[in-house]
């Protein structure tokens, strides 16, 4: 037994830290995007979203059968596999100097990382004991998140100050290749091989009783998607005297706090409750971040104690929301059907995000500013949290498995 936790416990950490890796790499990218495309190719706002969420329409592409993948092959080559094409991808974004080809590019990374991220839960999954899967998922989500926060603040430091764009793609690389050593030595049991193979269905590429909880996940993404992307080009264009930068900082270390008890209130039963609470804190955030620029017109000092204040809240709220999420949707599949739940999942979330990401940018170019996209922003919040409220959780709480 002492011999099985040490392992599991070597297990885990491999897995957080391949993670960790994963997500850093990408979202390290990600906000100096905007500045890389408008200072190389000269787009306006609407067509830089566009490129931008190439990424989303082929992980949207990838995530319709990769739970599928991994529920019937062995899960760990094909994560290796995409994990790898998922690093490379970054040097052929240091060498193109073509915008077709950039897209090209943006559409593989896209791929790959559905794939990978994808493979890299259901492993976890396969390697967390039920009675601590809410808490296991909570910390992986931990590494995941503070990536998301941290992988930003860093590609802005480094993009604006010690190196060029094309070195941010350089330390994308250097992760993402570290991040498959590190995945490599992940012990993993072999798949038990399925006698009666089921016939394909619609069932084996979606969680159809995850839809109503997939929607609701939806709305709520779309302003993240806005935030990741533009809230330090909001910052700018608006005036705001505040070092925007720090709203990442602030943003990772929300969401640290929240995962403290997030995933603990989830291993008790308490997976809507839990997301209910970390709503509230996210409907909060994007109202405040669309009147920041109002604020700013007669307070600059309230303008700036507001905009960084929402940093923290939407940490706090996501790092909730997260892993109570994905207990929920683990907790509505078989066992057999743990990629298909994770792929789920993950599709909502990367649909949202890139609807953000395209319209951030076009609502701020037709409406006059990024005040205007979170606002909408904020209504979609709404709707999302009332869905929820009203018809998922009753859903859910019908439907779950007893595992």
């Amino acid at each position: 037994m002492e011999k099985q936790d040490k392992l599991f416990s070597i297990n885990y950490i491999l897995m957080l830290t391949a993670n960790f890796l994963l997500s850093f790499g990408f979202w390290l990218q990600m906000p100096i995007l905007p500045f890389y495309l408008e200072q190389e190719f000269g787009l306006d706002k609407t067509t830089m979203g566009f490129v931008i969420s190439c990424y989303t329409i082929s992980a949207l592409c990838m995530r319709a059968f990769s739970g599928y993948l991994m529920d019937s092959f062995s899960r760990k080559p094909l994560a290796l596999i995409a994990f790898i094409i998922f690093s490379c991808v970054f040097g052929g974004y240091y060498l193109t100097a073509s915008l077709l080809i950039f897209c090209v590019l943006r559409g593989l990374h896209g791929l790959s990382f559905g794939l990978s991220t994808v493979g890299l839960n259901t492993i976890l999954i396969d390697v967390l004991p039920s009675s601590r899967r809410g808490e296991g998922i909570g910390y992986f989500g931990l590494a995941n998140n503070l990536s998301m926060a941290l992988g930003p603040l860093v590609g802005l430091y480094l993009g604006r100050t010690i190196i060029s764009y094309n070195g941010v793609f350089l330390c994308g690389l250097t992760c993402g290749l570290i991040g498959c050593i590190v995945l490599a030595c992940v012990k993993t049991k072999p798949k038990p091989k399925i006698l009666n193979k089921q016939k394909i269905s619609l069932d084996r590429f979606i969680l159809i009783k995850g839809i109503p909880a997939a929607i609701a996940l939806l709305l709520m993404s779309i302003p993240y998607g806005i935030t990741t992307n533009y809230v330090i080009l909001y910052a700018k264009e608006s005036g705001f005297e505040v070092n925007s930068d720090l709203f990442f900082v602030l943003m990772a270390c929300g969401m640290a706090l929240a995962r403290i008890f997030s995933g603990k209130l989830a291993d008790k039963g308490y997976i809507t409750q839990t997301i209910s609470y970390g709503q509230i804190f996210v409907v909060i955030c994007f109202l405040l971040l669309a009147f920041c620029k109002t604020f700013n017109n007669f307070s600059p000092i309230l303008c700036a104690y507001t905009y960084l204040s929402c940093g923290c809240l939407m940490g706090i709220g996501f790092g909730i929301i997260f892993p109570s999420y994905n207990s929920l949707f683990v907790s509505l599949a078989p066992n057999n059907r743990r990629g298909t739940a994770t792929s789920t999942y993950l599709t909502s979330w990367d649909v949202g995000l890139g609807i953000g990401i395209f319209i951030g940018g076009l609502i701020s170019d037709k409406f006059g500013g990024f005040d205007a996209s979170y606002i909408f922003g904020t209504i979609t919040c709404i709707i999302s949290a009332i869905f929820f409220k009203c018809y998922v959780t009753r859903h859910y709480l019908y439907n779950k498995l007893e595992k």
